[in-house]
């Protein structure tokens, strides 16, 4: 897969809806590319979404390794349907208030609705009301449409995503958008899958994109017991540097995904992965997580007896916002140590005592 290809996935994927627990637009679009690349797709009971690239190991048990990243994104839902034609909502995920007023959004009622978040003007807040963030509960979205117009289109519950296109900025190498926290990872995934696909290799492979990880980790945990698979790598996204974020809280963009160490990760597969970037010249960011990561991989690691789980991150600006931003040849990298490692899994990796 070149980058222009790489570009485009990531493009699709952005723009898709896929807020927690409503993710089949993206889900299908993800299910496509794994299929054009030789794997076997289906979705669990959960309805995540599984890809099976099978190994061609020929003696005793074949190792299975999952590499999973959440699909889903965050989000609204409606709350009240309002006089004058005006919705209030709630936040599906980790809502950041301050960056809601002046956003495009979509509502998925019995049609799409695009509508506008709104908030009372700067001029006519109060001195104090000028010192905070307006909460979301004070927020509202105009769809310029009577009550009675939208009362028949729009309900409470109803799910509302963003509209924002990606944009490949000036330099190419940079690419903005909604979702790619963490729509970058499954377009690593994916990458990943091309690597392989001519490829031979010992182990099952598994592609997971996950369900409502911006909502409590469910879908890696449901997949991560469906499957019980030997070995897990996560991929999610780290803070990106930029002005005002300190160096130990952020990572350098074009330098390589960070490779996170800690109790959340098993020693051995976190030294596998540094080799399988040093060994193939990849760059590669070490990043310390004292705890528990937050990610798919502290599902995959707690579950059933404990799974032996990594994490690799692709470095991002501006989280949880409709402008995050990634550099394109992390993502490439981060696909490409991918590949280099599942192709070196074989019994021995995933051997249990």
């Amino acid at each position: 897969m070149n980058e222009s290809e790489l570009v485009s996935v990531l493009t699709r994927l952005s723009s898709a809806t896929g807020v927690a627990g409503f993710e089949d637009q993206a889900v299908e679009i993800a299910a496509g590319y794994f299929q054009s690349y030789g794997c076997t797709v289906k979705r669990d009971r959960f309805g995540n979404l599984l890809a099976l690239k099978a190994g061609t190991a020929k003696k005793g048990r074949i190792v299975s390794l999952a590499l999973v990243a959440h699909i889903d994104e965050i989000g609204a839902m409606v709350t009240k349907v309002e006089g004058g034609g005006f919705l209030r909502f709630t936040a599906i995920g980790g809502l950041d208030a301050r960056t809601l007023p002046g956003q495009a959004v979509l509502i998925h009622g019995r049609k799409i609705l695009k509508g506008v978040i709104g908030a009372k003007p700067p001029h006519l807040l109060t001195d104090q009301e000028r010192k905070k963030t307006v909460p979301i509960d004070k927020l509202f979205i105009d769809v310029g449409l009577s009550y009675e117009d939208l009362n028949n289109i729009v309900s409470v519950g109803d799910i509302i995503s963003f509209e924002q296109n990606p944009l490949l900025l000036s330099n190419r190498k940079y690419i903005s958008g909604k979702a790619l926290d963490n729509r970058a990872g499954v377009a690593a995934l994916i990458f990943c899958a091309a690597e392989l696909a001519d490829r031979k290799h010992e182990a099952n492979i598994f592609f997971i994109a996950s369900l409502q990880e911006e909502v409590g980790l469910r879908g890696a945990t449901t997949a991560a017991f469906g499957l019980n698979p030997d070995l897990a790598v996560a991929v999610d996204v780290t803070h990106g540097d930029g002005p005002g974020l300190e160096n130990n809280f952020s990572y350098k963009l074009g330098a390589g995904p960070a490779l996170a160490t800690g109790p959340n990760f098993d020693v051995d597969l976190f030294s596998k992965l540094k080799n399988a970037a040093a060994d193939n010249y990849l760059p590669c960011q070490i990043e310390p997580i004292p705890g528990r990561s937050g990610t798919d991989a502290w599902a995959f690691q707690v579950t059933r007896e404990g799974i032996p789980t990594g994490l690799l991150s692709i470095p991002l600006r501006y989280m949880h916002s409709t402008v995050e931003l990634i550099n394109i040849d992390d993502l490439a990298v981060c696909g490409k140590i991918l590949s280099f490692y599942a192709r070196s899994v074989n019994y021995t990796h995933g051997k249990r005592s």
